[in-house]
């Protein structure tokens, strides 16, 4: 355990946890959009995305028109079906993720990037604010090429943007999504459920125009 120091090293295969194979049990309907939770996305894109603590980042897409629903979870590890406890040790190699399912006719994947980029400090590595570990850190999962080119331009452009502020270069991950395993019911949608929690994101003040990209 002692490795990890305060977390901000991924582990290796050898060292993850070993997890389980149920899936967690969630709600069936958002609990602000009332669209379901999981599935039924025919028609719509998926887009997947972390920026610190999920609580926040959900609300912050929940929110744009065209989305069709949100639903928070872990991404980008190595441990089948973790818990939260397990994701907060450093054992698994998740971040925390927000999973945005949107119609591209209603909301474009480069309005999306715009509200990520915005909404947090994307040069932080593994933190956000003060919350610190490897769950904490920046990524964009992309879902189509499309979007892979999309994003890594994106993060090209708005690098440019940052330093011109003064601030240090992105440390934000941008590689292809893999299986996004939803989080306890009890962290979804948080923040409507619970109006007054926490909420750590806090974003540089550094606007991102989506035509440089």
């Amino acid at each position: 355990m002692a490795a990890w120091g305060k977390k901000l090293g991924l582990p290796s295969a050898a060292e993850a946890l070993p997890g389980r194979s149920d899936a967690m049990p969630i709600a069936a309907r958002h609990e602000v959009l009332g669209t379901a939770l999981s599935g039924g996305f025919e028609g719509f894109e998926r887009a997947i995305f972390a920026m610190g603590c999920f609580w926040g980042a959900e609300k912050c897409f929940w929110n744009r028109d065209g989305v069709h629903t949100t639903a928070v979870g872990y991404t980008a590890g190595l441990t089948p079906n973790p818990t939260y406890h397990e994701i907060c040790s450093g054992r698994t190699g998740h971040t925390e993720g927000v999973l945005v399912v949107f119609d591209p006719a209603l909301v474009t994947y480069a309005d999306l990037l715009k509200t990520f980029w915005e909404s947090h400090d994307p040069t932080q590595g593994m933190r956000q604010g003060n919350d610190v570990g490897t769950q904490y850190r920046s990524g964009i999962y992309w879902t189509t090429e499309v979007q892979q080119a999309l994003a890594e331009g994106s993060r090209e452009a708005y690098g440019k943007a940052l330093a011109a502020a003064g601030f240090g270069a992105i440390t934000t991950e941008i590689v292809a999504a893999e299986t996004f395993y939803y989080a306890e019911a009890d962290h979804q949608q948080y923040l409507s459920k619970v109006p007054s929690g926490y909420c750590g994101l806090g974003g540089t003040g550094v606007r991102f125009e989506a035509d440089a990209a």
